[in-house]
């Protein structure tokens, strides 16, 4: 009997040094958790006008579609519509576009409104497709609210305004994710 103790005790040994290594490892583990909530609690108090892009592209109710098109490029995903004083009028995406080239679904219920939407043509202005009613974020405001705001409205991107609806700049969910990137390294 004493030869079968005298055997476990290396087994022992072993077991108690790769639990003192699993402890280390998930310590370790809590630790950068922590940090990282840390930092996540602080992303959500920066202010807005840091880290939007105060460099959108901006159209105006009068552009034709040809233009719109024309000025949407890889990185520009959505353009804001606005009136020769900056003020925002409306707000247009890739996908709100892509939607005007989609063909009436077959059974499909035909009003008015539907009707108008498959006579885009070659005339169509901007003002015939923007979402005149955007969802829009303030200048002032922070990224928790920011990000409440986009997770509640699936929107990806937010114009961002003042009291007076001029517009400052363009928050986008790449740009939360570039400084939760910063931040978490």
């Amino acid at each position: 009997m004493e030869d079968a103790s005298l055997s476990n005790k290396p087994k022992e040994a072993k077991n108690k040094k790769i639990a003192i290594i699993i402890g280390k490892k998930r310590h370790l583990q809590l630790q950068r958790k922590e940090e990282l909530s840390h930092n996540l609690r602080y992303i959500s108090k920066v202010p807005v006008k840091i880290v939007m892009d105060k460099d959108f592209l901006t159209v105006h109710p009068q552009d034709s579609l040809t233009v719109l098109i024309g000025k949407f490029t890889s990185e520009e995903t959505s353009a804001i519509v606005v009136d020769d004083e900056g003020k925002l009028l409306g707000f247009i995406t890739m996908k709100d576009l892509l939607q005007f080239f989609t063909t009436p679904r077959r059974y499909s219920v035909v009003g008015l409104g539907l009707l108008k939407k498959y006579t885009i043509t070659r005339a169509s202005r901007v003002e015939d497709i923007m979402v005149t009613k955007p969802i829009t974020i303030h200048v002032d405001d922070n990224l928790g609210h920011a990000i409440k705001l986009m997770v509640e409205t699936g929107k990806h991107h937010l114009p961002v305004v003042d009291s007076e609806k001029k517009v400052h700049g363009l928050l986008e969910v790449k740009d939360i994710i570039r400084l939760i990137r910063l931040v978490a390294l």
